[in-house]
């Protein structure tokens, strides 16, 4: 597809920003292959950390009741696709102004409903599946369901066209520098483990573990991210009686807290890594494309459906037993002992693992590729 179209992409912030974090990478790689966005968000806060300087041919509106449609100027740059996110509903005022213009035009909107990441078997059978609209201004429109997934028979992953180039010449001593970070991994013998996660049962034993033995025998600098992981991991300090002398010269472990990252930076602390725990949707995917051992904590669901979730994913990725080990008990619920130690890393085993999985993944096309195609396809 050559020419610029005109998307609008609907996001509603549920919580941990994991939404608005997908949409804006989608948005900044739709811009940045030329077309125009206009992102409708009820709560645009987090952009003003994940992207404090935006992003050219993307515009962040205000999603509220009722939409400001005055301010997206709908008659002279009308809706050619529009996207409802993650389950949310798209604007009734909005859909019944993309159906007025599309009966002076003959063109209709595209329509597309963004699902959540899975590697279940249900994504290739579901995607890019039509659903006829029953009722409203839009009767008789098609509703296109794009399912982000692993294989090439679903609508693939997240990735820029120049994320192979960035990561070619990034500069990992001189980010871990400008992060104040004095370790720089390697030369001062440490182990960099990132930490972004929620509040992890299994979170003070792995702390007391990497204190008393680090990692692959070495001592561990831990990266803690800003959020619910600082708040979990200096929680675990001030709760265990055992943790609490882990600042000691003595102990394998010293800890960083970081500030909040742009989206830009946080790949940057993936790539920097020798081991990662990630949380949610968009960051396991950077993960992957990081190509370091990586540990998930999928967002936990009442009545267990994302272990199922986390199974397909495992099962997808090859995982060794060591690795779906750490997984199961990294994401188990139950509150056990502190003292019990998680699984023990097996770094060169793990990495394997992953940069054996991007590489599959690397041969795929990319979920804007796919996007773009299911688009062209159905104008």
């Amino acid at each position: 597809m050559n020419r610029s179209l005109q998307w609008d992409i609907f996001c509603k912030v549920i919580d941990n920003f994991g939404d608005i974090g997908v949409c804006w990478r989608l948005c900044a790689d739709l811009a940045g292959r030329g077309h125009k966005v206009r992102l409708w968000v009820d709560d645009a806060s987090a952009l003003g950390w994940m992207a404090p300087q935006g992003c050219a041919g993307v515009r962040v509106l205000p999603w509220c009741q009722p939409l400001e449609l005055a301010a997206a100027d709908l008659e002279a740059q009308p809706s050619e696709v529009m996207i409802e996110a993650f389950g949310c509903e798209i604007a009734p005022e909005f859909i019944a102004s993309c159906a007025h213009a599309a009966s002076a035009t003959g063109q209709k909107t595209v329509w597309i409903n963004l699902e959540y990441l899975s590697a279940e078997d249900y994504v290739e059978r579901c995607h890019a599946l039509p659903s006829p609209v029953q009722g409203g201004p839009a009767a008789g429109w098609l509703k296109w369901f794009f399912y982000p997934g692993f294989t090439p028979a679903t609508g693939g992953l997240l990735r820029e066209p120049d994320l192979a180039e960035r990561q070619a010449g990034f500069d990992r001593r001189a980010w871990l520098t400008a992060q104040g970070i004095a370790c720089q991994g390697e030369a001062s013998g440490e182990k960099l483990v990132s930490l972004f996660c929620y509040e992890p049962p299994a979170l003070a034993g792995l702390l007391r573990q990497f204190a008393h033995n680090g990692l692959d025998g070495q001592p561990v600098r831990l990266l803690v991210a800003a959020g619910r992981a600082e708040k979990a991991v200096k929680a675990a300090l001030s709760h265990e009686i055992g943790l609490q002398p882990l600042m000691d010269e003595r102990y394998q472990l010293s800890i960083s807290y970081l500030d909040l990252l742009t989206q830009a930076d946080f790949d940057h602390l993936l790539w920097s890594c020798d081991l990662n725990f990630v949380r949610g949707e968009d960051s396991v995917v950077r993960a992957l494309w990081a190509g370091q051992a990586f540990v998930w904590q999928i967002y936990p669901q009442h009545d267990a459906a994302h272990l199922d979730k986390l199974q397909a994913f495992l099962d997808w990725l090859g995982a060794p037993e060591s690795l779906r080990a750490f997984h199961a008990r990294w994401n188990d619920g139950s509150h056990q002992q502190a003292s019990d130690n998680v699984t023990t890393p097996d770094l060169p085993l793990w990495q394997a693992c992953a940069r054996t999985a991007r590489a599959r993944l690397l041969a795929q096309d990319d979920l804007t590729t796919h996007l773009l195609g299911l688009v062209a396809k159905n104008r």
